[in-house]
């Protein structure tokens, strides 16, 4: 049987999301789909390049329109709906962070970070920190509640999730150091 990329993906999406990062196999993808795993090859050339597909549909689900319009809440609305969606599929955090940081993909959300500062008129050097601090805190944020969340549920830790609902604070002080150095 021959599957579209596009359905290959979305069960992968789908694996990841019932049964988490560790289950996500080319070897399980091709079984569920009745495939040998090497049909699977045909769409994604290696597990990378299937993660780094994975990671873009999960932030392409969770898009939403922009409606604000100073920088600041620009900003505001990039990070929050980055977090949402990771938060929104199983090991989300950790799929999309490691495909960043592997420079694989999940590359949007910085590039409109960047648009943001850029056209805010900060300078050069301060636009790549910036976008860089400000997702290296959404993803840092939204791995710690997912796992937590994740661990709390199942049972294999007694934890406090009371610290975890200050995203936006967290959000707000790095916004206002921004604000600082483009005043």
């Amino acid at each position: 049987m021959r599957h579209r990329r596009s359905d290959v993906l979305a069960h992968a999406v789908a694996l990841l999301d019932t049964h988490g990062l560790s289950a996500l196999t080319m070897r399980r993808l091709g079984s569920e789909l009745d495939v040998q795993p090497s049909a699977i090859y045909h769409h994604f050339a290696s597990k990378q390049a299937l993660l780094a597909a994975v990671a873009d549909e999960i932030l392409a689900r969770g898009a939403r329109p922009r409606t604000a319009d100073e920088w600041p809440d620009q900003l505001r609305e990039v990070c929050s709906e980055l977090r949402h969606a990771m938060l929104a599929c199983t090991d989300g955090a950790d799929v999309v962070a490691t495909v960043w940081a592997f420079g694989l993909g999940a590359a949007a959300p910085v590039a409109e970070l960047e648009k943001i500062l850029t056209d805010a008129d900060a300078p050069a050097e301060l636009v790549a920190v910036a976008s860089r601090t400000l997702v290296h805190y959404v993803f840092g944020h939204a791995f710690e509640e997912q796992t937590a969340r994740q661990a709390v549920s199942l049972g294999a830790v007694d934890r406090s999730l009371e610290s975890l609902p200050d995203f936006d604070l967290g959000l707000d002080l790095v916004i206002d150091g921004l604000r600082a150095r483009l005043s």
